[in-house]
């Protein structure tokens, strides 16, 4: 399950609509208690790959986050990218840019009028789609 707060998930939705035509990508930090990640806030990232069919995170800012979660006690515990004409379902080539971990990977499709955001965890190819819980 993912847990996060209305306003991390407006800012996750805002950010995806704001990196049209390009996917958006960025990291949820936060906590991980078994099968739960509890996420604290949504750092948002440029796309590095500058595309509408793929995304990268820049790998200076992932170490900024990470060091600066790892300072307040916590991690980062998944990513979050957009899809900006399919389903939110992870494709082939996020599955395959998917490393084996305890990271939850969310997706937000903006392909129709409402955005639809929903959450996966990526293991050894195997995709299972789990809860998103938005409180607030």
């Amino acid at each position: 399950m993912l847990r996060l707060n209305r306003r991390t998930w407006l800012g996750m939705v805002g950010h995806a609509w704001d990196g049209l035509p390009d996917e958006a990508c960025g990291l949820l930090v936060g906590t991980i208690r078994g099968d739960t990640a509890e996420v604290a806030r949504f750092e948002p990232t440029d796309n590095d790959a500058r595309s509408a069919k793929v995304y990268t995170v820049p790998p200076l800012a992932h170490l900024r986050i990470e060091r600066a979660a790892e300072a307040e006690g916590l991690a980062v515990v998944g990513v979050v990218h957009s899809h900006t004409h399919t389903d939110a379902y992870p494709s082939p080539t996020d599955v395959a840019q998917a490393p084996d971990s305890d990271w939850h990977y969310v997706i937000v499709s903006l392909r129709d009028d409402a955005p639809v955001t929903r959450s996966y965890r990526i293991i050894d190819g195997l995709i299972v789609e789990e809860q998103v819980a938005v409180d607030g």
